[in-house]
């Protein structure tokens, strides 16, 4: 997104892929199977990167095949499904097997070429590894577990090189952070966190701030994020700071099966 230049869909997924790698991944003929111990749903679903164009027996099939791969990994099988025409064919058999719909994300770009270059305000620190302060931080606004699911987590968020930003107040007590992934000369922003004593204080958009201007010391083409869509708050913050609307994805979740009854 250098100037007036564009990233397609299916590149902008590759950089979402590589952004948040999953600890175990499998080609699938036109899919990619992705599995970290149940840690984010991103790094456990399906990517069909290809929609299969086999019609809807073969997609069936192939659904088939994933749902079994999960279930040997005690996995839910769970679908990262775009929102765009290429997906028609698979949502409708998704329907047919009524998988849930979760988790609807908008992704939101900007260009670097705007970004305001100037130093990071003072309290901001960013690093290239993510500091105990920071995944604490991170994972008591947005994490699922305990000191197990984190270690995990930790191994995503460093598979990838990154950048991480956190924002301390007055009295030296981390307030936000936040991680900027570096794919293929792009910057993703994700892992934004501000904790629940020091919101709406400006502290994400310092964290937001910092984070872009050192991807454009980078001479990065652009950035991404991805934000729920019922976040309204995010993503007004991101629109002021240029991001504007891309596209959007959901999850789609097999349903769960009933054990028996034991009467």
């Amino acid at each position: 997104m250098r100037g007036d230049a564009t990233v397609e869909q299916t590149a902008l997924e590759e950089l979402m892929d590589k952004a948040w790698p999953a600890l175990e991944r499998e080609e699938a003929g036109q899919w990619v199977l992705r599995a970290s111990e149940g840690v984010t749903q991103r790094a456990n679903s399906v990517w069909p990167r290809v929609p299969a164009q086999a019609g809807q027996e073969g997609i069936a099939h192939s659904v088939q095949s994933a749902a079994q791969w999960y279930r040997s990994r005690r996995l839910p099988l769970i679908f990262q499904v775009f929102d765009d025409p290429r997906s028609a064919a698979l949502n409708a058999v998704l329907d047919g097997q009524r998988f849930t719909r979760q988790s609807e994300t908008r992704i939101m770009v900007r260009d670097a070429i705007d970004v305001p270059g100037k130093a990071p305000a003072a309290g901001v620190e960013v690093s290239e590894e993510p500091s105990q302060e920071w995944l604490d931080l991170w994972w008591s606004v947005d994490g699922r577990g305990g000191d197990a699911e984190l270690s995990v987590a930790r191994r995503i968020l460093t598979a990838c090189p990154s950048l991480y930003a956190l924002v301390r107040d007055d009295d030296g007590v981390p307030a936000a952070v936040g991680r900027l992934a570096l794919v293929n000369g792009w910057g993703g922003i994700y892992s934004m966190a501000t904790s629940e004593a020091h919101r709406r204080r400006g502290c994400g958009t310092q964290v937001l701030e910092a984070l872009l201007q050192a991807g454009r010391e980078r001479n990065l083409g652009g950035f991404w994020l991805l934000v729920t869509a019922a976040n309204q708050g995010a993503r007004a913050l991101y629109s002021k700071a240029g991001f504007t609307d891309y596209g959007s994805y959901l999850y789609r979740q097999a349903p769960l099966k009933r054990a028996p009854g034991g009467c």
